[in-house]
């Protein structure tokens, strides 16, 4: 994503009247200690949200945009990072007088930026699922974007040893595989499973292989 603070509109920015908060938003993403979890996997997620709204996969067009510019907002890579960003939503939505539970209100996103942890929604949360499907969208990407984006989360962990952080990928990319399916979500099972499985047996293969992660 190449807009700035200040650039003017955003083309997802679901919150006419509110640039102030997507603009600090904008900067959040933007921080240069970032490698995926930065402007670039935001602009990926609402764009997989584009792609399953127009596929018919029902969610509320603007609470689930609203909890992706949300989701990764705070990235401290710490445990805390998704309830800090739940927080930071429920506090900005309630100063802007979105305090109740409709659309675009405070507690909901906040709700649904807390389901981007474990990636795990109900199958009757259509929110949750097709926030968390964007989320992992990624997994099931062409492979030259997928080895991009193995390169920048090994670039955010670079302060961890090779031999920690691939025993600590392959953990999480083990925990994902071993799920009945990846996606809730109709269409993102039907064209994004069988894409985003053999990616991460690649990568996993790589991982266990000695030399850099």
């Amino acid at each position: 994503m190449s807009a700035a603070p200040g650039a003017g509109a955003h083309p997802h920015w679901p919150l006419p009247g509110a640039a102030r908060l997507r603009d600090e938003l904008l900067a959040a993403w933007g921080a240069t200690d970032r490698g995926y979890h930065d402007r670039r996997h935001l602009a990926e997620v609402l764009a997989r949200l584009d792609e399953l709204a127009d596929a018919g996969e029902p969610f509320d067009p603007v609470t689930v945009p609203l909890a992706a510019w949300f989701h990764d907002a705070v990235y401290a890579r710490g445990a805390d990072d998704e309830a800090r960003s739940a927080a930071w939503a429920k506090r900005a939505l309630t100063d802007l007088g979105r305090e109740g539970p409709g659309t675009g209100g405070a507690a909901e996103v906040a709700r649904l930026v807390l389901l981007t942890a474990a990636h795990a929604p109900r199958p009757d949360d259509t929110d949750g699922a097709a926030l968390c499907d964007a989320d992992l969208a990624v997994l099931a990407s062409t492979p030259r974007r997928y080895a991009e984006y193995a390169a920048d989360v090994r670039a955010e962990w670079a302060h961890v040893s090779d031999a920690d952080f691939a025993a600590g990928r392959a953990a999480v990319l083990r925990d994902l595989v071993a799920r009945p399916v990846l996606f809730t979500t109709s269409h993102a099972r039907r064209t994004w499973e069988r894409t985003a499985r053999a990616n991460v047996a690649a990568e996993l293969a790589r991982l266990a292989r000695p030399g850099p992660a």
